[in-house]
């Protein structure tokens, strides 16, 4: 019971303070299941170490303040609830997809944007940035 999440806390574990090395993980050949996809911050973490789990989350948070002062300045409601609603739905998945690696929350299968394996996920995140600078395009 807790294989998955015992595995992904053993490959942050083992990534130290800067990683095993890029393409030299363990834990995604055949302990880690579904590494590619749900448990992709667990290998960024072992590969590039904490410096790079850092660097992921810094630029999470880029992207998510840069889209957040898009959705400020906008005049037009509907444009600024969308705009907040896609930075929510972001930021949401980005806070489920870490505490299921991190072992806070239960493992769901949410992908972690932009990084995770899986077709629909990525393109509903790109499309979603896309409305996104489409707004900011749009600024009135």
């Amino acid at each position: 019971e807790g294989f998955q999440l015992v595995q992904s806390l053993l490959g942050i574990a083992l990534g130290g303070a800067f990683g095993s090395g890029i393409f030299k993980s363990r834990q995604k050949y055949l302990f880690l299941p579904f590494a590619e996809s749900d448990f992709i911050f667990s290998i960024i973490a072992e590969e590039f170490g904490i410096v790079g789990a850092l660097v992921v989350l810094g630029l999470f948070a880029i992207i998510l303040i840069k889209a957040l002062k898009i959705s400020l300045r906008q005049e037009n409601l509907f444009s600024k609830y969308l705009s907040f609603g896609i930075i929510f739905q972001l930021s949401i998945q980005i806070i489920l997809n870490l505490g299921v690696v991190t072992g806070i929350f239960p493992i769901t299968g949410v992908t972690l944007p932009f990084l995770s394996y899986g077709g629909s996920s990525l393109l509903i995140t790109f499309i979603s940035i896309g409305i996104i600078l489409n707004i900011s395009k749009h600024n009135v």
